[in-house]
């Protein structure tokens, strides 16, 4: 069995394959939307007697306390590797840095006539942060949905995160969470955590909007609460797509294709190359470099069933599969990336150049790694900053200013059949 498929790009072979990869993004499984429904129900009825029922029969056992104390985060940071956590500092000053520019500007806008119109920008009140623990515990997602929530000026982050198999927290994710200003922790998590900060229980409070990644337990939660709660999106399995040419290193591509390969057994890795010299050789660079990953058997399933190199022939016809996929995650390993910006639109994040590898971005430079997946970068875009604002506008007229403009408002209201509308104006001159 060929570790991945080599693809002719013909209008129709390609066409094919991404058809296949669309499907891993299929609607979720009815069983899962029903065990999820029923777990929503329970903890919207019963609270955190709900919620810790599912804790302890899901995660083995209930943790050592429900709400993590204060002082057990200050020491999981004062006992942290100093190495790590000057990382995560590093990191921080990186992602602060970027999100600070995103931050958007009330305004008022008044007018010679009297009218007063203007924006008011404000953060949310409260917002909830799930965190996976576990195996697939990742400090980085909390500096990713944190940093951005406190830019914006969120009053309180309540972060939710399954306990360990000992009933313990993770001590990486207090870490993080120390270090960004998370307020409170909760040891809960799956569809009951996220039902939890949906509706408030007793002990946990009812946010305004549920941010993070988890299993698909989560997502779907996340899914079916969407409107009670906002959210910050569907996530799908991780994507990775890499446009290159005769100038690309195959060490490095096939370096990255695994680095996202890695995730999931349902994780896209594909690279788009004008040449087959390139093809080649990133082949015989994955079978080499895998056989020392730890995570190879996922690599080689996520490879095999989704993975890809498809040769073109020319870069524009390259930079244009990229739009139609919109992956995650686009590498540019041309010539000259930096010209290919204006051309690549339908992308969550873009790496350009060799030194720009993806996990860069997942870790440590400063754009967000909260990305649209599944084809959604064509109408969604990342997380960040004004993803934790809400907006609102006001309005003043001045007697004379209504005046004016009275008789243009009563007729498009009178045209629309709305005549109350068409009152509310002509009676203030009548």
């Amino acid at each position: 069995m060929e570790i991945i498929r080599k693809i002719y790009a013909d209008g129709t072979a390609e066409e094919e394959f991404f058809k296949q990869v669309e499907k891993r993004s299929g609607e979720t499984d009815k069983k899962v939307t029903a065990v999820v429904s029923e777990i929503i129900e329970n903890v919207k009825e019963n609270g955190d007697s709900a919620v810790k029922a599912y804790t302890e029969k899901f995660d083995g056992k209930l943790p050592q306390y429900y709400e993590v104390p204060r002082e057990v985060i200050n020491d999981a940071l004062t006992e942290a590797d100093p190495a790590f956590t000057d990382a995560l500092l590093n990191a921080i000053e990186n992602i602060s840095d970027f999100h600070n520019r995103q931050k958007s500007q009330s305004f008022v806008n008044a007018k010679e006539n009297g009218v007063v119109l203007g924006q008011r920008v404000r953060g949310l009140e409260r917002v909830g942060l799930y965190v996976p623990g576990g195996t697939a515990a990742y400090p980085s997602s909390v500096l990713m949905n944190a940093i951005p929530a406190k830019i914006a000026g969120v009053k309180e982050i309540i972060m939710v995160t399954p306990p360990l198999k000992d009933g313990t927290p993770n001590k990486d994710i207090l870490v993080a969470a120390a270090l960004c200003g998370v307020d409170r922790v909760f040891l809960s998590g799956g569809a009951q955590a996220i039902a939890a900060l949906a509706y408030g229980t007793e002990e946990i409070p009812k946010v305004d909007k549920i941010v993070g990644p988890g299993n698909i337990f989560v997502a779907t939660a996340k899914k079916l609460l969407y409107g009670t709660v906002d959210i910050d999106m569907i996530a799908g399995p991780s994507e990775i797509l890499i446009v290159a040419d005769d100038s690309a290193k195959p060490k490095f591509v096939a370096a990255d294709l695994m680095s996202q390969a890695e995730h999931d057994r349902l994780a896209s890795a594909i690279l788009v190359t004008t040449s087959e010299r390139l093809a080649d050789e990133t082949i015989r660079e994955l079978e080499r470099q895998m056989a020392d990953l730890e995570r190879k058997e996922i690599i080689a399933e996520s490879l095999a069933n989704y993975g890809a190199i498809i040769i073109c022939g020319s870069r524009q016809r390259a930079c244009e599969i990229a739009n139609k996929l919109a992956p995650e995650h686009l590498e540019v390993l041309f010539e000259n990336p930096m010209e290919y910006i204006g051309c690549l639109d339908n992308v969550g994040s873009l790496f350009l150049g060799d030194y720009a590898p993806e996990p860069l971005g997942d870790y440590y430079a400063g754009p967000n790694h909260v990305l649209p997946t599944s084809g959604t970068a064509r109408f969604f875009s990342p997380l960040g900053v004004n993803s934790f604002e809400k907006r609102s506008s006001f309005i003043y007229y001045t007697e004379q200013a209504l005046c004016e403009a009275k008789d243009d408002i009563v007729l498009v209201a009178e045209k629309e059949g709305l005549t109350a509308h068409a009152n509310a104006i002509k009676v203030r001159f009548n």
